[in-house]
């Protein structure tokens, strides 16, 4: 698989030209010249085969080849909410769940979060989505919704509907026909009231083991327990 880039816009056989972060990529960090291969997606869950014709200092032409649709993704909604860590733990999070296939990620809002999910940390978020879908192959984007609040959100949710949390059991890694949300707390964990609450509106709880984890950790573990679940 040559060089994977990402065009923010609609693609097919003719010329586009990459501008921004992905251009200067190209130009100034890969050296690319005019003849060589690249591939570009843009999240419609195709990927566009390309060869370089002009590169210019803000600005690389491309022209695409072929229209290719290989299959990389779980096969089913896989939805992981979570706390979100301080610091870079956050982009690690977010490059490991795109890696694994998680299909939507939420930051959740919770009575012990610390780190709080403002709408210009999404959007670092999505560029991060981005970046691990250019490593890892994947031609839909996962989706970073804005930061919910856990009373209100518990509610919205539909399908299977789990969370991390050591009260629970082993849990049960069958598909659910409507998908799979999973819930992970904060550092401190979900307090009594809170999964009290989810549990009244019909969530299970499950559990990672009886190892206190990061947030981080206790995410991406479950999007490896649960994203190989078996048909309903």
């Amino acid at each position: 698989m040559s060089d994977r880039f990402y065009f923010d816009g609609p693609l097919g056989p003719g010329e586009v030209t990459l501008t921004g972060p992905e251009a200067h990529h190209a130009s100034a960090v890969r050296r690319f010249e005019p003849g060589d291969p690249m591939t570009l997606f843009n999240g419609d869950g195709r990927e566009y085969p390309a060869r370089i014709l002009e590169v210019a200092k803000r600005r690389v032409t491309v022209h695409v080849t072929g229209v290719e649709s290989p299959d990389r993704e779980i096969g089913f909604p896989l939805h992981i909410a979570s706390a979100l860590p301080k610091g870079d733990r956050g982009d690690f999070l977010i490059e490991k769940l795109t890696e694994l296939g998680v299909t939507e990620f939420t930051p959740l809002v919770t009575e012990r979060t610390v780190v709080k999910g403002t709408e210009s940390k999404a959007d670092k978020l999505r560029r991060a989505v981005i970046e691990a879908s250019k490593q890892c192959g994947r031609n839909l984007l996962m989706q970073v919704h804005s930061a919910a609040t856990w009373g209100d959100w518990i509610r919205r949710q539909s399908g299977r509907r789990l969370i991390a949390h050591r009260g629970g059991g082993r849990g049960d890694t069958t598909r659910s026909p409507g998908g799979i949300t999973i819930a992970v707390g904060p550092e401190g964990g979900f307090t009594q009231q809170e999964v009290g609450k989810a549990v009244e509106a019909g969530w299970e709880l499950f559990s990672l083991g009886p190892r206190t984890m990061r947030v981080e950790t206790a995410a991406v573990a479950a999007a490896v327990l649960f994203g190989s679940a078996r048909e309903f």
